[in-house]
């Protein structure tokens, strides 16, 4: 029983290994391009998500870890 647990054991971390290691891949010079498309982008509308970021700072004082700390001014 030992012995069958220890081997399952071993396949599902065999199998963990196999799957992180599937997600690595190297992007070449030309391939870079496609992958900098405003579809592959989590935000459509950049210049809307800095505004927002930017007017976030100024009323909270504090950076929500997109930049530097500013003090709550608005002077950054």
């Amino acid at each position: 029983m030992a012995r069958a647990l220890s081997r399952l054991a071993l396949i599902v971390f065999g199998c963990a290994a196999v799957g992180s290691a599937a997600g690595c891949a190297t992007v070449q010079p030309w391939q870079r391009g496609r992958l900098a498309e405003r579809c592959m982008q989590f935000d459509s509308d950049a210049a809307r998500v800095g505004y927002m970021t930017h007017w976030q700072e100024s009323r909270e004082g504090s950076a929500g870890g997109f930049g530097v700390q500013g003090g709550g001014c608005g002077c950054k």
